[in-house]
């Protein structure tokens, strides 16, 4: 089993599993971050739950991390060595005439997902590691005691246009980055061709809907704060 891993397809399949991984944490993310835009308590509740339960905190918050790591990582590294073994094919055959530019620009576009969520964990996950396990606040409430922090903080967040329209520009990265992803995950995973093609469709409406859903959670407290 170790050598499959180690071969290219096994690790184009590891690269599929943690690719399914991260889309359903998203799906959950999105899930719960969509809350604050009909009712800031459900956020709220959602929110210090997720921020508290044990199981979530020490269990699937690491296994998370190692996810995103693993996956940008290995993505980069496959995709250097599938860019080093397109050159001679692409020179020969023009490549470029039979493959979408997203497919051919997948680097390009982790790179500007990771640059994102380098931003949201300056934004979000560290001040709210900071405020837990350094200051020792694990109360979630406002400095008044009056409610959880939780949707407060979110909107703060929203208020600098300039923070918005990175947030806007990278979903719309993440879109494209879905719309190529699903398929190769799908390929990868050895999904038939006629099964494959049903998936294919909510994985394009799963691109489209999620990260649409996420611009529309940042204009909307931007525009209402």
């Amino acid at each position: 089993m170790s050598g499959f891993f180690k071969s290219s397809i096994g690790r184009k399949y590891a690269m599929a599993l943690s690719a399914f991984f991260l889309m359903f944490f998203l799906l959950q993310h999105f899930a719960i971050n969509i809350l604050s835009v009909f009712s800031p308590d459900a956020f709220n509740e959602a929110s210090h739950f997720m921020g508290t339960f044990w199981a979530v905190q020490y269990l699937l918050q690491p296994i998370l991390i190692f996810g995103v790591m693993y996956h940008f990582i290995m993505g980069f590294i496959l995709e250097i060595k599938n860019r080093n073994a397109r050159v001679a094919k692409y020179a020969k055959n023009n490549g470029a005439a039979n493959s979408s530019w997203m497919s051919r620009n997948m680097i390009y576009s982790g790179l500007a997902i990771l640059a994102f969520l380098v931003l949201h964990f300056i934004d979000f996950w560290l001040p709210e590691i900071s405020t837990k396990y350094i200051q020792g606040d694990m109360s979630g409430l406002l400095a008044d005691g009056e409610g959880f922090r939780y949707y407060e903080e979110l909107t703060h967040k929203f208020v600098n246009p300039l923070r918005v329209g990175a947030y806007v520009i990278a979903f719309v990265f993440l879109s494209l980055h879905l719309m190529h992803g699903f398929s190769s995950a799908f390929q990868s995973a050895g999904v038939s061709s006629m099964r494959k093609e049903k998936l294919q469709i909510f994985g394009k409406v799963y691109a489209i809907v999620i990260p649409l859903g996420f611009i529309v959670i940042a204009l909307f407290h931007h525009f209402n704060h």
